[in-house]
């Protein structure tokens, strides 16, 4: 008999270290116990012992089910009947104990305890008619112990990698196919923070978790799915470290996965950099002879530094630590431009920043028409700090973007790195207090109010096994290299977002250092020498924007750089170790240090594509005449009109949900035209040629009240304002800045029925002012998303509003 199962029931992370030996069960049979009936009873006290699963609301129980000493274990009948086989292996030595890790379901439990007791009391009848051996011998007689299993029992690394200690950990993390969506979903609920990289296999989902060894075995138990853990070891640091032959062979399989879809009208990614090289064979097939440019025509389009081949490699793939592990068919839509706007030698002087970006984007713009995300990961710190400021460079940047520069009238889709930190400024303190000084404020031209601008943040805090020293940032926080707004007054939300750019290791005296494992892995510009080189910072987030952005607009071509914009921007999210940062009930002021750092947050594709096509999202592109002239003469100019939108709310089920919560978020973009002449310098109703906003009536508030609101709203003078108690997350000091506007409000489900009234209006610009002669003739292009987010009655809300979006069309009305 074993010893009194009582004492092996456990809670997830105190069982004892069980699994040293590999390999499965045996064919061959167990020797009959020598007590049946005791047998069989101290497996059912031990599943008597187990958690209540319906109690507990639970999805099943992961069981260690543990063999006879000597013994081989059985484990076909493991892998049947709402049990699953996650794991066996065999004892180590004859007197070993085998051991199997099994997921049971309620189904399972009561199938398994059918199953002892029919070999406690039933035996097989033999051809012959005489007495056969118990039912289920086979399997109940390798069965010597059965227990709750605990993370060891799911852990498929060597045991001395095993997290020890209570601190926080990265775990490699596979999730069954079918679960996985519902196990990210829910892990920040138990502390659990899964990284944005997936590896997807036939049967497996594989996510980098970061979390204590407390937190991941209770998500682990409530939520189910996970089918093994390991030790996550494979970083860009083991690529980059091997020798070229090896990394050749990685190379070929690569280049064997990758698809170059043909289109005849591709997006571009432009790289407005230092040159691309064109010998690496993942670059070459994106990237025409023809479609390599420079600013200076007297200056070579090859890349002698590296950093423009490096943001080609992530702005076609992505992180390749990931694509190499996962190995999955890439189908490429985009292809790439490239126009060096930095000389190999030397630098462009200042005063030439902003003419050389222009000549740039005019030497790729004359070869053809075509839809083009530029990507420029250059910035200045000479004008560090501006304060928000427009500068030189920033105000060419919102000219180009508005389509009033260059040598084509339109409007462009600009992407700009919010810049690097200096390393060297940061000792031993909070490196978020750090980033946060004068010296590490945005640099220009990324502060412009049409582009987006990109800064950092990290999931990446694995380094190689018995690697000295610890990571700078908590996963999910903000990267050490990203700069950081430094201005909470009406300049513009900067930056837009943050991507994936590397983290930093603390390795004894300051200042911390940048290291290759924390790194993301791209292409070489000195192939054939090397294949594989690393990249971080806000250069390698920048690039990784312009891919997602660039297959958003890919998905959906005819929509304008305006509303690409809004969708990208809007779709972005704080993660949870960002919010962490907040009070327990912020208040509208408490927003202003996550917008300083992070922006909107991360960006989420599956969002902004959802909110591109879904019917549960509004998206109006649409053209407004913001002023018109005085009937006094010698009066400003006044505003001619705004936009009405009656929202096509699905209004009988929103009151059949009466209290139910339900979000509504509305982003509103424009490119305005910038006048940076130094009394507009410190005036946002003075920089922008036009400003627009967005307002939703109140419950109670019928047409012609939120008509008269507005207008009083729309003539206030330039001032500091004071926020509305109107339900509103950010509020009006946050969201009425720059050219793009969001916000968000949640309210009750049968008050949002009454709120369906959006006007789109415009307040003070420098078109208002005299100085402009024919305000009736100047309209700006403007686009609006409108999302609703009500849980799970979304498909009972869709339907109601489907048609109804189809007849919307905005009312323009006079002011």
């Amino acid at each position: 008999m074993p010893r009194d199962l009582q004492h092996f029931i456990l809670n997830g992370l105190g069982q004892p270290d069980a699994f040293k030996a590999k390999g499965g069960g045996s064919t061959k049979r167990p020797n009959d116990v020598p007590d049946r009936a005791g047998h069989a009873q101290a497996l059912l006290q031990a599943l008597d012992a187990l958690p209540n699963i319906a109690a507990e609301h639970r999805p099943g129980l992961y069981l260690e089910v543990q063999g006879r000493p000597g013994e081989v274990m059985i484990t076909g009948g493991l892998n049947a009947s709402d049990l699953t086989l996650l794991r066996a292996e065999a004892g180590s030595d004859d007197n070993g104990l085998a051991h199997a890790t099994v997921f049971a379901t309620a189904e399972g439990l009561d199938k398994l305890r059918t199953k002892i007791a029919e070999f406690a009391e039933k035996n097989r009848t033999k051809r012959d008619g005489s007495e056969g051996r118990p039912y289920h011998a086979n399997l109940i007689q390798s069965i010597g112990a059965i227990v709750e299993a605990g993370l060891r029992a799911l852990w498929r690394s060597p045991d001395r990698t095993f997290p020890e200690g209570d601190g926080v950990s990265p775990w490699e993390v596979w999730l069954e196919k079918s679960q996985a969506a519902a196990f990210i979903a829910r892990s920040a609920e138990y502390g659990v923070v899964v990284g944005a990289d997936r590896l997807e296999f036939p049967e497996d989902i594989v996510v980098i978790a970061t979390a204590t060894r407390d937190a991941l075995a209770l998500a682990v138990r409530r939520l189910a799915g996970v089918k093994a853990l390991a030790s996550p070891t494979i970083t860009a640091d083991f690529f980059d470290a091997m020798e070229i032959e090896e990394q050749a062979e990685w190379l070929s399989v690569l280049q064997g996965a990758a698809t170059y879809v043909a289109n005849d009208d591709p997006n571009y990614i432009t790289l407005l950099d230092r040159g691309v090289g064109r010998a690496h064979p993942l670059i070459a097939p994106a990237l025409s002879i023809n479609d390599r440019h420079a600013a200076d025509p007297a200056w070579g389009v090859e890349d002698l530094v590296g950093h423009g081949t490096q943001l080609a490699g992530l702005s076609l793939y992505g992180d390749l630590t990931v694509v190499l592990q996962n190995m999955a068919p890439i189908q490429i839509r985009h292809r790439l431009e490239s126009a060096k706007i930095i000389p190999d030698v030397g630098h462009n002087p200042h005063y030439l920043l902003g003419a050389m970006t222009r000549a740039g984007i005019n030497a790729v713009e004359v070869s053809a028409d075509r839809r083009r995300t530029f990507a420029m990961a250059s910035t200045t710190e000479d004008d560090t700090p501006h304060d928000g400021a427009p500068t030189s460079w920033s105000s060419e940047v919102d000219q180009l973007a508005a389509g009033v520069s260059g040598t084509k009238n339109i409007e462009r889709l600009i992407l700009i790195s919010a810049g690097n930190t200096d390393q060297n400024l940061f000792g031993n303190d909070d490196y978020l207090q750090t980033s946060h000084l004068p010296d590490n404020e945005i640099e220009s031209p990324a502060h412009a109010w049409n582009a987006v601008c990109i800064g950092a943040y990290t999931e990446k805090n694995v380094l190689p096994a018995g690697e000295p020293g610890i990571v700078v940032a908590p996963v999910g926080d903000l990267s050490p290299s990203s700069r950081t707004a430094s201005w909470l007054s009406h300049w513009p939300i900067k930056p837009d977002v943050v991507m994936e750019g590397g983290n930093w290791l603390a390795n004894g005296a300051p200042p911390p250092m940048k290291h290759s494992a924390l790194s993301l892995l791209t292409t070489d510009h000195q192939f054939p020498v090397r294949a594989f080189t690393t990249c971080g910072e806000t250069s390698a987030a920048t690039a990784l924007a312009a891919r997602a952005i660039t297959e958003l607009w890919s998905d959906y071509p005819q929509l304008w750089p305006e509303t690409i914009r809004a969708l990208f921007v809007s779709s972005a999210r704080w993660t949870q170790q960002m919010r962490s940062h907040l009070p327990p009930n912020p208040a509208k002021g408490d927003y202003g240090r996550l917008f300083q750092r992070y922006g909107y947050g991360v960006p989420d594709m599956e969002r902004a594509r959802r909110s591109a096509s879904n019917a549960l999202t509004l998206v109006v592109q649409d053209t407004i005449i913001p002023y018109r002239k005085s009937d006094n003469p010698s009066a400003e100019h006044v505003h001619n009109e705004m936009k009405l939108f009656e929202l096509p709310w699905p209004v009988e089920e929103l009151r059949k949900l009466t209290n139910t919560p339900v979000m509504l978020r509305v982003a509103l973009s424009t490119f305005m035209q910038p006048n940076p002449s130094e009394p507009a310098r410190g005036s946002k109703f003075r920089y922008a040629s036009h400003n627009l906003r967005f307002k939703l009536n109140r419950p109670n508030e019928g047409k012609a009240e939120f008509l008269s609101r507005i207008s009083k709203i729309a003539e206030l003078p330039d001032g500091p304002v004071v926020d509305e108690d109107d339900g509103w997350m950010f509020g009006r000091n946050r969201r009425d800045v720059g050219s793009i506007q969001i916000d968000e409000l949640t309210c009750a489900a049968s008050d949002l029925a009454r709120r369906n009234i959006l006007a789109v209006h415009p307040v003070s610009g420098w078109w208002k002012t005299k100085t402009v002669g024919d305000p009736e003739n100047l309209s700006a292009r403007f686009a609006l998303v409108v999302e609703i987010d009500a849980g799970t009655v979304e498909a009972e809300l869709y339907a109601e509003v489907q048609t109804a979006i189809e007849n919307l069309a905005a009312v323009a009305t006079t002011i």
